[in-house]
């Protein structure tokens, strides 16, 4: 069983559903109460479902000039807003894991002391940050941290175009997104795309821990920080990376320190709540990608007890796909006791480095009874990435 994701609504996609509903339901009345056509009736709805896929394709066709239209008008006003506001600094947070992380950290730091506005979550797109420029910029605001995600090519840059970020943290740097951006190397110029737009007396953040990031730090030539060297465990440069930021910005260590105790999951993109039998749940399926994986697992290697994986192979890692997922397999052997696989694209290269400890299967129910038969009290599992709703809300007291 997969699965199942709820669709996001916008007014593109409610026109498109209402004009594509209203042909479907109209057209076949029409037909039944024409004195013409009652004959052929059966006929004319098989000619109707046949061409329903093309009338939906030329709707969409037809909308997109004014989707594009409308695209352009909200960047143009908010760059014209952004522009008004002189002395506002940005923060901009990109890579392929830990944007976000970062970005609550950070938030929590700097708002003991500066008015602060962030992205909101999903929000780091081009349409996303100049909506947050347009509705909730404010002339009380110092700082605006801005989170930016891109598919392709140049997207970077033209966030930074509307946000105009002085400070550029660039997180981390790995195949996720492989399949869109074609290759490893356009994933690399995008993200850099960042600290190439920030202005002479900006300053760029780099994870240490990365090491597409150090090579960076290396030919970036304005003001630069590497953060993250006494990260002991995963993630936790995300945390070095907001309090090296919030210095910079103007915070003493006495303040960041007061700031950080405010967190209380140091440990991003995890959970951990009390499970079946007395385990312990990680649930870490907010997102998934090959770090964040084997970084997760790593953590779990230092604690007792059994440890059970469960995740869904990962998707958009392109040509890269199959040497990650043999990656993935060698550390669940290292680390787990068993892994729960309940996808079956990159099952095949899982079990390959995994051995016997790799099993599938896709059915909540089943994988319950699995996990309840196999763990007892202290035991960990690990949630990764998109596992079935069902199974989450089974597992957790």
């Amino acid at each position: 069983m997969r699965t199942l994701r709820r669709p996001v609504f916008t007014k593109k996609t409610i026109l498109i559903s209402v004009l594509a509903i209203g042909f479907a339901i109209l057209v076949p009345i029409f037909l039944f109460y024409s004195r013409y056509l009652l004959v052929g009736f059966a006929f004319w709805l098989l000619i109707i479902d046949i061409f329903t896929p093309i009338f939906v394709s030329l709707i969409v066709l037809l909308l997109q000039p004014l989707a594009v239209i409308g695209r352009s008008r909200i960047i143009k006003k908010a760059k014209e807003k952004r522009g008004t506001f002189k002395n506002l600094l940005v923060i901009g947070i990109t890579g392929s894991y830990g944007k976000t992380s970062t970005k609550e950290f950070l938030y929590t730091i700097l708002s003991q002391k500066y008015n602060v506005l962030k992205t909101k979550e999903h929000q780091n797109s081009e349409v996303g940050i100049s909506q947050c420029i347009l509705n909730d910029l404010k002339p009380d605001h110092e700082i605006f941290i801005c989170e930016m995600g891109a598919y392709g090519k140049g997207g970077i840059k033209l966030l930074c175009d509307i946000a105009k970020p002085k400070i550029g943290i660039l997180t981390g740097i790995n195949e996720q997104h492989m399949a869109t951006f074609g290759s490893l190397e356009n994933i690399i110029k995008t993200k850099y795309e960042l600290i190439e737009s920030l202005p002479k007396d900006g300053v760029a953040f780099f994870n240490a821990k990365n090491q597409y990031c150090a090579e960076l730090y290396q030919k970036t030539q304005i003001k630069k920080i590497l953060y993250g060297k006494e990260a002991t465990f995963f993630g936790e440069e995300n945390i070095s990376g907001a309090r090296a930021a919030a210095k910079e910005v103007g915070m003493t260590d006495e303040e960041i320190f007061s700031a950080l105790q405010k967190i209380e999951n140091k440990l991003p993109g995890i959970k951990q709540k009390r499970g079946t039998n007395g385990s312990i749940i990680f649930d870490a399926t907010y997102s998934a990608n090959p770090d964040s994986v084997i970084g997760h697992l790593d953590y779990l290697k230092t604690l007792p007890g059994k440890k059970i994986i469960i995740m869904p192979c990962l998707i958009e890692l392109g040509k890269a796909s199959k040497e990650v997922h043999e990656r993935i397999g060698r550390k669940i052997a290292e680390v787990c006791d068993l892994a729960i696989i309940t996808t079956k694209d990159r099952f095949k290269e899982i079990k390959e480095g995994a051995g016997d400890k790799a099993i599938f299967l896709e059915n909540p129910k089943e994988i319950f009874e699995k996990i309840k038969s196999f763990c007892k009290e202290g035991d960990l599992v690990l949630l990764e990435s998109r596992v079935p709703s069902q199974l989450i809300k089974q597992l957790k007291i």
